[in-house]
């Protein structure tokens, strides 16, 4: 008898074993399916849409660009090498603000007369490459956004500064 009941016990054990695997399987499938679903609905809605939405509230829609021509050209002269120069520099500024836009244009003179300010203090050297260049186009930026931030407006909105024409004699 003492072997008829070692024989019971692995008769009953092999059959608990086998249901046991299936049991396993079937629950790994489930929770497979269950968490690429899950994972599936997170990306279709909930990775997708909460950005949008927050950009929506926050941005709005980007309005087009609105460029600024500061019409006529800068002209001023500078020494180089014992030799006066004269640089012709053409400037654009940028925002899709409409109220920046009149900002910058009811205050032309004064923006004008900041910009000449910077321009006629440069050096030969300091203009005639392109790292110089972009660091003056810098603070050509800089000092618009101040003027537009010290007449109320929000300076962020003055996008960027462009030199539409650079001449150097």
């Amino acid at each position: 008898m003492a072997n008829e009941e070692v024989l019971e016990g692995e008769e009953g054990a092999e059959p608990a074993k086998k249901g046991g695997k299936k049991g396993l399987i079937i629950a790994l499938v489930a929770l497979l399916v269950l968490g690429g679903g899950g994972a599936g609905a997170w990306f279709a809605f909930g990775g997708k849409h909460d950005p949008k939405a927050k950009t929506t509230k926050e941005e709005g829609p980007k309005l087009p660009p609105r460029y600024i021509n500061l019409d006529p050209p800068f002209v001023v002269n500078f020494e180089a090498e014992t030799v006066v120069r004269f640089l012709q520099v053409t400037i654009g500024v940028m925002t899709r603000d409409p109220a920046v836009e009149s900002l910058v244009k009811e205050n032309d003179p004064r923006v004008r007369n900041d910009l000449l300010m910077i321009l006629a203090n440069q050096t030969y050297e300091t203009v005639s490459t392109v790292e110089g260049k972009e660091k003056l186009r810098q603070r050509c930026l800089d000092s618009v956004r101040a003027i537009v931030k010290e007449m109320g407006g929000d300076s962020k909105k003055v996008e960027a500064l462009y030199f539409t024409a650079f001449v150097m004699q």
